[in-house]
């Protein structure tokens, strides 16, 4: 349980120490108006930063006076005085319709709009609607309210420090409560020094960028109609980008483009889309694509091609559907399949329990024993193991990595090119696999790095006990095709790892088992763990389970 209680201006102290950072890391990125905006805020009474700091970590950009009640601060409108003459508060902006009905309460518009013919029943969004064309001005509150007491301040500076919390976090979406979780050890970072030149955002344009592509990301969670999915795509197309970090958004942003042309049934426009997108999955939408229009011979030309060279095993798994599919529509003879390998299977019946019971723990308390103990890993076990040996690889400063102290991973890490950008490192931390070192490296990782934040290792379910076991049991030949396979693809193999692992620590062996429950079926990226197990000698099988009463009930059927 924490005890210690953070100060109560603790928003104001995080957002002033990243100021600072900011004008130690990314001063040449700034314009005049941002070092003017950190020269000037340092020099603003106590009252008037905390003001506009609780206005900056709420949403949005207008806020009434009687919704600002904070100790430390006061009086807002005294306290945004300061901040008025500056020009970064407007306290009387004009407001339109719209954003009038969003400050006000059902009851203040019913008062504001008294003369208007309707029903005090109807929805404040049927109103709006009703009055939207009668009131296309906008206007002062105290001109939409005569007798309101309060007053609107519109915070005219959150671009600008929208602009400066991107610097800082890489993104919009977290925010300067990071700080307080951190000095009170609810979380804790791994320390990354990152130099100059692995900067993120080199240059001021890379922060427009990512700028526009945000906008295009937000117009799109609106867009209504292909017109407007086109418009977006022209816009992400045209913006000017000397990055490879922003091109990976962009391509990011080109394949939910696709996704959402696909569910309008706009073919064609899908196919353009996804003809220029180079995120994974982008081939395989076009074959899909092009089967859903018909056009089953461009669809075997390009499976066909991706068959000879596919991108990842997913896009392989995939294709090896598609092709006897588009075979048939065309009238082509069937080409014989490739033999998958046999991973054992076998049917387990058991108790139901009298309590809501995960399956894989029913069967890993059955198969339990004092000389062979089961443990319920899922993805932890191996992910973890793989994180404390590259745990130095996995952190690397490189460019578009690291933003700021509070990252529980790289930024990157789902990005196509991760492990070829880290290809060095990674390559070493493998090595140790080979010249046995590998064990002590995991170790050492355990003790001095527990509870960092990783975006690979679970300190909750990786115990010294279960530690010790797994480094005597798993052979490193096989923890290096684990790793391997990991490091082909981070975003597909992270997940889909079989539910249990069996010990025997005696004989230093060991095997996987997925559990499936009745009607439930292998995932896609399960059947490729464990092809890939049994294709390389590594111990693996399926434990279907049924219940016993099921099976009563079949014979009394």
């Amino acid at each position: 349980m924490l005890t210690d209680v953070p100060s109560p201006l603790y928003y104001l102290h995080n957002f002033e120490r990243a100021l600072a950072w900011l004008g130690q890391r990314y001063d040449d990125l700034l314009d005049a108006s941002e070092r003017a905006f950190l020269a000037e805020f340092p020099r603003l009474p106590l009252n008037s930063r905390a003001l506009l700091v609780r206005m900056l970590m709420r949403k949005g950009m207008l806020f009434r006076t009687s919704r600002l009640t904070y100790e430390e601060v006061g009086c807002p409108v005294a306290a945004a005085a300061p901040l008025t003459v500056l020009g970064w508060v407007d306290p009387d902006p004009p407001l339109t319709i719209e954003e009038l009905f969003a400050l006000s309460t059902r009851s203040e518009l019913q008062r504001i709009f008294s003369d208007a013919d309707i029903s005090k029943s109807a929805r404040k969004s049927d109103w709006l609607d009703l009055l939207r064309a009668r009131h296309t001005d906008a206007r002062r509150l105290v001109d939409w309210d005569a007798d309101t007491p309060d007053q609107v301040l519109h915070v005219c500076i959150a671009p600008l420090a929208d602009r400066l919390k991107l610097l800082f976090f890489g993104n919009l979406h977290q925010d300067w409560s990071e700080f307080v979780l951190a000095d009170l050890g609810v979380y804790q970072y791994e320390k990354v020094s990152i130099a100059s030149s692995a900067r993120a955002f080199r240059q001021r344009a890379d922060v427009d960028a990512w700028l526009a592509l945000h906008a295009c990301r937000e117009a799109l969670d609106a867009a209504e109609d292909v017109d407007s999915l086109e418009s977006i795509f022209g816009a992400a197309m045209s913006i000017k980008i000397d990055n490879a970090w922003l091109e990976t958004r962009r391509a990011q942003l080109l394949f939910r483009i696709g996704q959402c042309a696909e569910q309008r049934h706009e073919w064609d426009f899908a196919l353009t889309v996804y003809e220029r997108c180079t995120w994974p999955g982008a081939r395989h939408r076009r074959m899909r694509v092009l089967e859903l229009c018909d056009r089953f011979g461009d669809a075997l030309t390009l499976a066909s091609e991706a068959e000879l060279s596919p991108e990842n095993e997913a896009e392989s798994q995939r294709v090896a559907r598609l092709l006897p599919r588009l075979r048939r529509r065309l009238q082509l003879p069937a080409l014989r399949a490739e033999r998958a390998s046999v991973v054992p299977r076998e049917l387990l019946t058991l108790a139901r329990p009298r309590e809501s019971f995960a399956v894989e723990y029913a069967v890993r308390d059955h198969l339990d024993a004092p000389h062979a103990p089961v443990y319920y890993v899922e993805n932890a076990l191996i992910n973890s193991l793989f994180g404390l040996l590259c745990w130095e690889a996995v952190f690397a400063p490189v460019s578009g990595a690291f933003f700021h102290p509070f990252q529980r991973g790289p930024a990157d890490l789902h990005a196509p090119d991760f492990s070829v950008r880290r290809a060095r490192e990674f390559a070493h931390c493998l090595a140790q696999l080979d010249n046995g070192t590998y064990r002590q490296t995991i170790v050492g990782h355990f003790e001095c790095k527990a509870g960092l934040q990783s975006p690979f290792v679970f300190w909750g379910v990786l115990t010294p006990e279960l530690l010790e076991t797994a480094l005597d049991c798993l052979p490193a030949a096989h923890l290096k095709l684990w790793f391997t396979r990991l490091l082909d693809d981070i975003r597909e193999n992270r997940s889909g790892l079989p539910d249990l692992v069996r010990f025997w620590p005696r004989e230093r062996r060991y095997e996987l088992i997925e559990v499936k429950g009745p009607g439930d079926r292998l995932q896609d990226n399960q059947s490729r763990w464990l092809q890939y197990c049994a294709r390389n000698g590594i111990p693996v099988r399926v434990v279907d389970v049924r219940w016993h009463e099921a099976e009563e009930t079949e014979a009394s059927a």
